[in-house]
């Protein structure tokens, strides 16, 4: 079966009242004492709330990944 990847939800205030979700994931770059993650999509559009913009970084996610999560890709042989 494929591993569920390490997938985080956040949200950003870029600007006074203007919140965007983002998508990351953990890498595997050695890092003492911190687990760096890479930006894998965000929102282009702002939201007025932090609450808003973390409910629609929800849904980002569903719809990506569907009802079984972020999982890698099975390799299969030939």
């Amino acid at each position: 079966m494929s591993q569920l990847r390490n997938i985080a939800l956040t949200v950003q205030e870029l600007e006074e009242g203007e919140f965007y979700w983002v998508l990351m994931e953990a890498t595997d770059y050695d890092m003492e004492d911190a687990l760096p993650y890479l930006p894998i999509e965000a929102a282009s559009d702002p939201h007025r709330t932090y609450a808003n913009a973390l409910v629609a970084g929800v849904a980002a996610i569903r719809k990506m990944f569907g009802k079984d999560g972020p999982r890698t890709t099975e390799m299969r042989g030939p």
